[in-house]
């Protein structure tokens, strides 16, 4: 048998999750997606080298936007956040996004930097269906890192 040096661990599950708007835990939210960072590649070519290029280098970074998605309640601070980017108020705030375990426990927290909402939708609305209102924040930022 091999000798591990750690245990094996399951993978956090997707679905214990809080999200952090300064400071304060803004709970209910059913989804959360976007959390992507990229780098472009710059190709260089040797100048004698007609065909090929040699080297890539690291160019920007760039970061998604990350949207939120949950059930309408009676909180409209995520519509008063927007709202201010509407009037040409645009308030950047830090956002969390908190990963925990089956415990509740936080064990894995991204830190996102200079968040501002520039969309939000409202839900579809059916006088025959029997689904949640869902409304969904997307907004984008200057960063993150993962604490």
């Amino acid at each position: 048998m091999a000798d591990r040096k750690k245990p094996y661990q399951d993978p956090y599950r997707a679905h214990n999750f809080l999200i952090e708007i300064e400071g304060v835990i803004s709970g209910g939210f059913q989804e959360c997606s976007g959390l992507e960072s990229e780098t472009d590649v710059i190709l260089y070519r040797i100048g004698d080298d007609k065909d090929n290029t040699r080297k890539k280098l690291p160019g920007l970074k760039s970061f998604s936007d990350i949207t939120l998605r949950r059930g309408i309640v009676d909180d409209k601070s995520l519509w008063d956040w927007r709202k201010k980017v509407m009037d040409g108020k645009v308030e950047r705030k830090n956002v969390s996004i908190i990963v925990r375990n089956e415990e509740g426990q936080e064990k894995i927290r991204w830190n996102i930097r200079e968040a501002w909402p520039r969309k939000w939708t409202g839900p579809d609305l059916k006088a025959d269906g029997n689904s949640v209102a869902v409304e969904t924040l997307t907004f984008c930022h200057e960063g993150f890192d993962r604490a």
